[in-house]
């Protein structure tokens, strides 16, 4: 019989995510803050939970895809949180972007009461949820991430067990720093090439041809070619990971300048009001440096 697996946070990722572990046959109990997913989804099999506790309660393994550091803490340790509905050996898997520092200090904590827990961050945005198709970045014992592997076989492609807990998390800091400054470096490139008067899609069609291509490329040209940007993965999360990146970088004494950078870019975007876009979207303000109209 297959575990009962519960889902805690079902925003653009979560409610995915939650739909491929139902579509994979597991029994699941879902939470959330906004109860339309959470109605959504118990329309789709599920059953719903109405606290962390209540979930943490009834299943084997407890999944959480959470905004931060503080929601993580407070689904986790607050009042009824996890760690008060747990039974001894549930296996908790948080697949939220945090401090890996705060993944640390969670799962000793929860330790105490007999739960195993992995950090396991992931990265291909929306369209990589809704796949099943993301890469996902685990963290904790060997023991542990062999028994949630057939899990994260429901949600992603590339699965990797990187160390101990705490490491997942640090990889998708480095992934992050990787794809904000793409985001960045493509939103230059197709600026310049705009302002020269080149046609987008032919130019977006020959940079991905060459060593400039990349997944980011290829998974935002939809975006860039109709110069919309519903999305994927918001700018605000993002400008939240860039945080939890400046600050890992300074406490391991790492300098980063190119992070450091983008942050401010990603920051003038969320003063402009435009942290709901699609990170991708900080194009829009390279473009109004430039003089330009925001569409393509």
């Amino acid at each position: 019989m297959a575990q009962t697996v519960g889902m805690i946070g079902l925003g653009i990722m979560g409610r995915p995510m939650a739909k491929n572990l139902i579509k994979a046959g597991y029994p699941l109990v879902v939470h959330s803050r906004s109860q339309g997913p959470v109605d959504e989804l118990v329309g789709a099999g599920a059953k719903r939970g109405s606290s962390p506790r209540e979930v943490a309660a009834q299943v084997d393994v407890l999944v959480t895809m959470l905004p931060n550091s503080p929601e993580v803490e407070l689904v986790a340790l607050g009042k009824d949180g996890i760690i008060d509905g747990a039974r001894q050996g549930l296996l908790y898997l948080d697949m939220s972007t945090i401090s890996p520092l705060v993944s640390q200090k969670v799962g000793k904590a929860l330790r105490s009461k007999g739960v195993r827990m992995l950090d396991a961050p992931v990265s291909g945005g929306e369209k990589g949820a809704i796949d099943a198709a993301l890469s996902i970045m685990v963290g904790g014992e060997q023991a542990d991430f062999e028994a949630a592997l057939p899990i994260f076989q429901a949600l992603g492609k590339t699965i990797t067990h990187l160390g101990p807990l705490g490491a997942g998390g640090f990889t998708k800091l480095a992934n992050q720093i990787i794809v904000a400054v793409n985001l960045t470096a493509l939103a230059e490139a197709l600026t310049l090439a705009k302002k020269a008067g080149l046609d987008r899609a032919l130019t977006l069609k020959a940079l991905g041809g060459g060593l400039a291509g990349s997944k980011c490329l290829d998974q935002k040209t939809p975006n860039y070619v109709a110069g919309t940007y519903n999305p994927g993965f918001k700018i605000d999360l993002h400008f939240k990971d860039l945080g939890l990146i400046m600050e890992s970088g300074r406490a391991l004494g790492v300098p980063l300048p190119c992070t450091a950078i983008v942050q401010e870019l990603f920051n003038a975007m969320r003063v402009k009001g435009r942290g709901g876009l699609d990170h991708s979207g900080v194009i829009t303000l390279l473009e109004e440096l430039a003089g330009l109209p925001n569409q393509s």
